[in-house]
């Protein structure tokens, strides 16, 4: 039996040690992916997400992150941060809870998801089990942007 692929689509996953250097590790790969893959229209906006994300996850969690990269047939490029922590933020959550509000001009952060919310074409969270009976435990948050 042969599997039959859309063309221009591809997969590329990264797992990430939880490490402070990890957002840089996660866009230099993206650099060299989306170059490889000839899709420098998406780049800078790709970058600054996933560093954001993956911030996140290194912030909030204690265990690795993973990355993946999926283009999609219609152009699209669809990415996604998975971390060990169950609670999706806004703006991935379901509504009331899908607005980030802007953050005090004097603060430190929170303004991260925000980008999310300003940048990208759409986005989600989807919730894994509990960690009790399930090894993958935790979130898969996602964007997606054509350019």
């Amino acid at each position: 039996m042969r599997t039959v692929s859309p063309p221009h689509t591809w997969v590329y996953s990264l797992r990430l040690p939880h490490d402070p250097r990890a957002a840089r590790v996660a866009r230099m790969t993206v650099r060299s992916v989306l170059d490889s893959h000839g899709r420098p229209e998406v780049l800078d906006t790709v970058e600054l997400l996933i560093s954001e994300m993956v911030t996140n996850a290194y912030l909030h969690t204690s265990g690795p992150a993973s990355l993946r990269l999926t283009a999609l047939a219609d152009g699209r490029l669809r990415v996604g941060v998975w971390d060990s922590h169950p609670r999706i933020p806004a703006p991935f959550g379901r509504p009331p809870h899908d607005h980030v509000s802007l953050a005090p001009a004097d603060a430190d952060g929170g303004r991260g998801l925000r980008l999310v919310q300003e940048y990208a074409d759409c986005w989600g969270g989807v919730p894994f089990g509990d960690g009790l009976f399930d090894r993958r435990a935790g979130k898969l948050l996602w964007f997606e942007t054509s350019g």
